[in-house]
């Protein structure tokens, strides 16, 4: 997984921001919904994917065992399907103009429904009790882009966990809009995946700085564990 090492000065803003190091070190686990975004096999595979993040493949057993925590603590599981449509490309438009025909074409044959790169990478734990829910921007908040605020809303949870690939885009997307519709937010570390190990520290560094909260599968794990004893 990426190495991350933030640097002192960002962990002191973080303090003079927050007044602590982890704004959101307590967790109540019934209200805690872990995000997964675009493990699919179109950013996994490179023989039917567009945008292959080869990291994204050894994030798979943290994500699961997050999953696994977050069930029995008595928190929800939502697995973000990224896909494209004709509706979608004409909404947004402005993706497609400053794509490359072949880059549009390939990003057509790798994530439209019912293609091979659509599909969720099969070593994922997704369980029947869990949410699919489909996304047709980079952000799966965004007015437009999904159904996830709304399943989030009716589920009763206000504390959301950002897993997925890439760290820098569809996650840091998703995580920052998060935020800003008033859900605390964590970026779990080794649970996202970036194309580099620098575009990744640097969303991390961004987000922790102004957004919200950076924690590690364990630290999480740990959390949720105390929240569910607390709450017996």
């Amino acid at each position: 997984m990426h190495p991350l090492s933030i640097p002192p000065s960002v962990l002191d803003r973080v303090i003079a921001r927050c007044g602590r190091l982890h704004p959101f070190a307590e967790l109540d686990p019934a209200r805690t919904a872990l995000v997964v975004i675009d493990m699919q096999n179109g950013y996994m595979r490179a023989d039917v994917g567009h945008s292959c993040v080869p990291m994204a493949q050894q994030i798979v057993p943290a994500i699961n065992r997050l999953a696994g925590a977050l069930r029995q603590a008595g928190g929800g599981v939502f697995w973000v399907q990224n896909a494209t449509d004709e509706r979608s490309r004409q909404e947004w438009s402005v993706l497609e103009e400053q794509a490359s025909p072949a880059r549009r074409a390939a990003r057509i044959r790798s994530v439209s429904p019912g293609a091979p790169g659509h599909e969720f990478w099969p070593d994922l734990d997704i369980r029947d009790d869990d949410a699919v829910v489909p996304k047709y921007r980079y952000s799966a908040f965004i007015a437009g882009a999904s159904a996830l605020e709304g399943l989030l809303r009716h589920g009763g949870f206000d504390t959301v966990l950002i897993a997925g690939t890439l760290t820098n885009v569809c996650c840091e997307s998703s995580a920052r809009d998060a935020m800003m519709l008033n859900f605390r937010t964590i970026m779990v570390s080794d649970c996202n995946a970036a194309l580099t190990d620098e575009e990744h520290q640097a969303t991390l560094v961004s987000f922790w700085s102004f957004f919200g909260d950076v924690q590690d599968s364990d630290q999480v794990i740990a959390a949720l564990q105390q929240g569910a004893q607390a709450a017996a």
